[in-house]
């Protein structure tokens, strides 16, 4: 009988010599779908903003937390996550990810009140949150050590492919719509409402992908099933490495593990260890340089300046594509040129495009209460919002999710990385919830405080993160001080 999650279960074929990376390649893209469904979600919104609030007569501050509220499920969902794929494998996380994400966009397209649509954004983003704390975990358990790096920036590249999709959807929709977003789709129903259901498909693949790909090796060693294990391990690495040696050492591995707490990130003056407080700030200095509000307003920001619906999304979707192209970039470069220049160069480089887009929305005249760039402003504003976009996804975007993943020694690596992670779902959250109000006094104003956080990011960087291009894992102790000695497992 053929179970999920078992070896022969994902019509994987027993590789031929040499071909295990492909095996390993496919199965870490597979998870990476996860990631896909994780930027689409928390991007879908962008399209629908200006919609919702003539939907359901938003003021600024009630349509900031709709479109904020799903990045209240994503804390809760990446907390519980791991815990949760510990006990019952990660496989069927994926699957149950899945079906909430399927639920949810049926929810948020079929919501006939503010409050309902809230509730199924925080459903989704327990999904979302789920996705960016699972798919990296697997792939890391999947990946032999040499593809590691590459087949772990997949997750990354599979985000920003997601926000991609949502906003070519979006557009697409919104044009064979007859009036746009709040229009009617050509096959009944408001536009908006088919570009929270269209979620569907990528999330119903997701789930189907799941059920035929193997478990992690880790997880089945960890519940006592060796020969699964090695299996699983024998078509991942290939023929030329001792399955039973690789088995031996995630035995050694788990025997040795113990509960990390919080309490294990307790020292310094300030109530954490400084590497902690490093992995924080680099956390909120990526969310609170203002990146989301063009992924989650930018339809809205374009159209308030002048640009018409259609040519509002078409700049949205152009903006996405500079986000795929240069995170691509970054990929190429973390691991030649170092983390510590390319996030003195990102920040640099927003810092002066964020203060020329709060320029030109500063001194464009108001028209109806929105700014209306004129012919010289409007392209210069987005040259500079499509640079600023190159200097974040080429830089912060993914580099500090590198920097997070290294930057702790072995022992506090796990509870660190959650303690920055919630750190930067909550940066994500007040940035996302205050923008409306912030550009209802003054876009200058929100990108001008934007630009100042850029500039502090810069000399913060300067100052006080280290560089971990070329260090091994077991060498950062170097960076943080004597923790070693909590490494040692507790007598209980």
């Amino acid at each position: 009988m053929t179970t999920q999650g078992s070896p022969d279960a994902g019509a994987i074929e027993e590789p031929a010599e040499g071909s295990h990376a492909a095996v390993a390649a496919m199965l870490a893209g597979a998870a990476a779908l996860g990631g896909f469904l994780f930027g689409y979600d928390s991007s879908v919104i962008n399209g629908t903003v200006d919609a919702l609030k003539k939907e359901f007569d938003l003021n600024s501050f009630w349509i900031g937390f709709v479109v904020s509220s799903a990045l209240l499920g994503c804390a809760v969902g990446a907390w519980f996550a791991g815990p949760l794929a510990d006990r019952i494998g990660r496989i069927k996380v994926m699957i149950g990810a899945s079906v909430v994400f399927v639920v949810s966009s049926l929810g948020s397209a079929l919501a006939f009140a503010a409050w309902e649509l809230t509730f199924w954004r925080v459903v989704g983003g327990l999904a979302i949150g789920t996705a960016s704390v699972i798919a990296p975990a697997y792939i890391a358990e999947i990946a032999p050590a040499n593809l590691r790096g590459r087949l772990g920036s997949l997750q990354q590249m599979a985000i920003v492919l997601g926000i991609f999709a949502a906003l070519v959807a979006n557009y697409v929709i919104a044009r064979v719509s007859d009036g746009g977003a709040t229009g009617t789709f050509p096959w009944g129903g408001a536009a908006w409402r088919w570009m929270f259901a269209v979620a569907v498909l990528p999330a119903t693949l997701y789930g189907v992908i799941a059920l035929v790909i193997p478990e992690s090796p880790r997880y089945l060693v960890k519940k006592g099933e060796i020969a699964r294990a090695k299996q699983i391990l024998q078509r991942i690495v290939g023929a030329g490495t001792d399955v039973d040696l690789k088995v031996g050492e995630i035995l050694r591995s788990i025997r040795t593990e113990r509960p990390v707490h919080l309490r294990d990130l307790r020292g310094g003056t300030l109530g954490l260890l400084p590497i902690v407080w490093v992995g924080i700030l680099l956390s909120v200095f990526q969310q609170f340089v203002g990146i989301n509000v063009i992924f989650y307003y930018g339809t809205t920001l374009w159209h308030a300046a002048g640009f018409g619906e259609n040519d509002a999304m078409l700049t949205s979707v152009i903006n996405s594509m500079v986000n795929v192209g240069s995170t691509l970039v970054a990929i190429a470069l973390v691991d030649k040129v170092g983390r510590r220049p390319l996030l003195l160069f990102g920040a640099a480089l927003m810092a002066v495009t964020l203060c020329t887009m709060a320029v030109c929305f500063q001194t464009a005249p108001i028209v109806d209460g929105n700014p209306k760039l004129g012919h010289i402003a409007g392209p210069v504003a987005l040259v500079a919002a499509n640079l600023y976009v190159f200097g974040f996804a080429s830089t912060w975007g993914p580099v500090v999710w590198v920097m997070l993943g290294e930057m702790f020694n072995n022992f506090i690596r796990a509870a660190a990385l959650a303690v920055a992670a919630a750190a930067q779902w909550i940066a994500n959250w007040l940035i996302t919830v205050t923008f409306p109000w912030l550009s209802g006094i003054s876009l200058g104003l929100a990108y001008g405080l934007y630009t100042a956080f850029a500039a502090l990011a810069f000399v913060f960087v300067w100052r006080m993160v280290p560089e971990t291009k070329g260090r091994e894992l077991e060498d950062m102790d170097k960076l943080q001080g004597p923790t070693r000695r909590r490494a040692k497992p507790s007598a209980a």
